[in-house]
């Protein structure tokens, strides 16, 4: 366990050296934020420092910091290595920035901040991409959470001609209608303390029962390519698997929404910058547990990447028995639904605003959801029919989300070069990700399946391209000069 134990300390001890430079960069004032000057009682509401942290928690934690590490393990034990400094360097600095940038901006969401900063060119192009990706985590955080319920919790088969687990959709659909329209201190700011605990709970029984059961873990330096069949595509590939638990543009949406409740700027490295180090820990536990799952035999590699949701239910059942596993399983639940609501509503706000309209009135937010969650449940409808349904949206999901992470980034970069601020923090990772998603969706078969060396050339050059542009253009502050003259 010696690697893994080396990735949770870079984790803490980063985090807490890292976030205190993120906060001295970004410096943090006394000044009024959005919350109290534009307060709404619907989006724009006060909330307490510990309720504002525990819901962008929740919000980041779905899905993503699970199931992708399960799948990432596959690569070796540098999991253990990359998970930490990605998400220090990386996931941390994005969410705590854009959160920080939006409080100064009037609580924009992130295309609003795309277009105040990049211009209405490149904000056209995001707002396709983040309204896409969206979609996907509705989908994903619907579909993964039922079929555990069905599967681990009722013990029946989650497949489409089981008629429960439709009606389990239908539970999570409508849960989704409330938290999406209500205030958000009525709904998500009264129920997520109990969710938290939940999630808590579950989140350090796992952690512990590493140890209890001493659960066999590899070391970086043990040779074992024959354990690790994807060891040889390490680029790309495992930084879109691991996604949420490592950096992620769904998180920039769920800040956002977060910067229309804090209080006090002095808030953010906690709500926005701690709460990715506590989502990066719940990535390695559970990197660690399937990893420690394969090598005890409970599950095999082939789980890891066609069944990850059964994985949580063996290694939270193993772990803890058959109470306690339940309460992780449970927990587990809680993690996409409580991404995939304010997913929804993320997605309302940005429908509302870039369409102007007015949505303080109730029928005007349900137009919306109801437009939203018919084409979300047409997605759901296809991946259930489709045998690889699942896995296609989930390759796209994934995608997506890192795709708008060099965008939110790129916005980062030049509002830290506007305002004299070592910008190089924000285009060094936007540079790698730009890397990242393109080799990725150059190779890959749901893109345009170029071989390996030639997509690698590529996404190099796209990248050296990208540093100079956005160099050249932040000295020069081409970006948005339609928006300096409306000024």
């Amino acid at each position: 366990m010696i690697t893994f134990i080396i990735g949770i300390v870079i984790l803490i001890t980063g985090g807490v050296l890292y976030g205190r430079l993120c906060e001295r960069v970004i410096k943090p004032t006394d000044n009024a934020t959005p919350a109290t000057t534009m307060r709404d009682d619907v989006d724009f509401v006060p909330m307490k420092k510990w309720k504002n942290s525990l819901i962008e928690l929740l919000n980041i934690a779905g899905t993503g910091p699970i199931l992708g590490p399960i799948q990432g393990i596959l690569f070796g034990p540098i999991a253990f290595i990359t998970i930490p400094i990605g998400c220090v360097l990386g996931g941390a600095f994005h969410d705590y920035m854009v959160g920080m940038i939006s409080v100064r901006n009037n609580g924009d969401q992130t295309p609003g901040l795309v277009r105040r900063f990049l211009g209405n060119y490149i904000y056209h192009i995001y707002q396709i991409f983040v309204c896409m990706l969206m979609l996907l985590v509705a989908v994903v955080f619907t579909y993964m959470p039922g079929d555990l319920f069905v599967s681990s919790v009722l013990n029946q088969d989650a497949h489409l001609s089981n008629p429960v687990i439709w009606v389990v959709y239908g539970v999570i659909f409508g849960y989704y209608i409330l938290a999406t329209l209500f205030p958000i201190d009525k709904i998500i700011g009264k129920i997520y303390p109990f969710f938290g605990a939940i999630l808590l709970i579950s989140a350090v029984g796992v952690f512990a029962g590493l140890f209890i059961h001493g659960y066999p873990l590899c070391e970086i330096w043990q040779a074992a390519p024959a354990v690790f069949p994807y060891e040889k595509h390490f680029l790309p590939l495992f930084f879109v698997t691991v996604t949420c638990g490592i950096c992620s543009g769904f998180h920039s949406t769920q800040a956002t929404i977060v910067s229309r409740t804090i209080e006090n700027e002095h808030e953010g490295r906690t709500t926005f910058y701690d709460m990715m180090i506590a989502e990066g820990f719940i990535a390695m536990t559970w990197a660690a547990a399937a990893m420690g799952a394969v090598r005890l035999g409970l599950v095999n590699y082939q789980d890891l990447s066609q069944a990850p949701v059964s994985v949580v239910g063996v290694v939270s059942k193993n772990m803890l028995g058959h109470i306690g596993g339940l309460i992780a399983i449970i927990g587990v639940i809680v993690l996409p639904i409580t991404s995939g609501d304010t997913a929804l509503r993320s997605l309302r706000m940005m429908v509302g605003d870039a369409l102007h309209i007015d949505q303080t009135k109730k029928r005007h937010s349900l137009a919306i959801a109801l437009c939203i969650f018919a084409l979300v449940s047409l997605l759901l409808m296809w991946a259930k029919h489709d045998p690889e349904g699942f896995n296609v949206i989930w390759r796209y999901f994934s995608w997506a989300n890192e795709t708008t992470v060099v965008f939110v980034l790129t916005m980062v970069a030049v509002y830290m070069k506007r305002n004299n601020m070592p910008y190089m923090m924000a285009i060094i990772p936007a540079a790698f990700y730009l890397f990242i998603i393109s080799g990725y969706i150059l190779h890959a078969q749901i893109g345009f399946h170029l071989p390996w060396n030639i997509s690698t050339i590529f996404a190099v050059t796209f990248s050296v391209i990208y540093v100079i542009i956005v160099i050249l253009r932040t000295k020069t502050n081409i970006f948005s000069k339609k928006e300096k003259r409306k000024k």
